[in-house]
């Protein structure tokens, strides 16, 4: 894997270093990117949760199968409110990134719709994707803004 890593002198410039290691995940220890990685993070969270989605409704006519799916809005939730600041930037910048690991569930274990055990409706499921594509996209661009405008900064 290749990770890109800015750091930031005391001049405020910008110096881009691209580095290759094997790693599984890398994140960018700068305040500069502290928005980049919760991002990283909600993206992940939304892809995870796409494909949640997408087991589901293949899981559609299985017997006694039980819906998943993950819950990243409470978990950013809950680390932005433990910080007493009143700016979303300084919440941002204290979020530690191992808080935001959301767990997936087995939604609604012991209760379903139909008569089959089968709890998830294909309706709903289709609509949870189709929003949870939107926001992945938006989270995409937004990565995508954010690195754009340290490459202005870079020239």
């Amino acid at each position: 894997m290749t990770c890109l890593f800015f750091l930031l002198d005391y001049n405020k410039t910008v110096s881009c270093y691209i580095m290759a290691i094997n790693v599984e995940v890398c994140m960018i220890s700068s305040n500069a990117f502290s928005y980049i990685n919760v991002l990283d993070k909600a993206a992940d969270a939304s892809w995870t949760r796409e494909s949640l989605i997408a087991n589901n409704l293949a899981n559609v006519n299985t017997p006694n199968y039980k819906r998943q799916d993950i819950d990243f809005q409470s978990t950013l939730k809950n680390e932005l409110g433990r910080y007493k600041y009143t700016s979303l930037d300084e919440k941002i910048e204290h979020t530690d990134l191992r808080r935001l690991n959301a767990s997936i569930y087995t939604d609604s274990a012991g209760y379903s719709y139909r008569l089959d055990g089968n709890n998830v409706d294909i309706d709903t499921e289709e609509v949870e994707l189709a929003s949870e594509q939107i926001k992945y996209q938006a989270l995409t661009r937004s990565i995508s803004s954010e690195f754009e405008r340290l490459r202005a900064v870079i020239r």
